[in-house]
């Protein structure tokens, strides 16, 4: 189990993969920035919705909108570790949140 600090002010959304990670035995919390973020194992960010930048030492998965490929490259640059297409990561939340703890 991982503590995840999620930035995503999409609610149906934000609450899609809050929830499989829950279910997958994370422990998960929302956050409307990061300022405020208190010591997580993982960031999770919609990187169309929050302005936010990876942690220093914190593996990161940011998604994106599939039509936005200057975010994409935006967000690889800045060091996040995971860049994914929202529809991944609707898909593959569990999968690239542990993905993103491995590295």
């Amino acid at each position: 189990m991982a503590r995840v600090a999620l930035i995503c002010p999409d609610l149906l959304f934000g609450s899609k993969v809050e929830g499989a990670l829950r279910a997958a035995g994370h422990d998960v919390t929302r956050y409307d920035d990061a300022g405020e973020i208190d010591e997580p194992d993982v960031l999770v960010v919609d990187l169309n919705g929050a302005d936010a930048e990876p942690l220093p030492g914190i593996p990161s998965v940011g998604f994106y909108s599939h039509v936005d490929q200057d975010t994409r490259r935006r967000a690889e640059e800045a060091g996040f570790g995971v860049v994914v297409p929202r529809s991944r990561m609707a898909r593959e939340t569990v999968g690239l949140v542990d993905r993103a703890l491995e590295r």
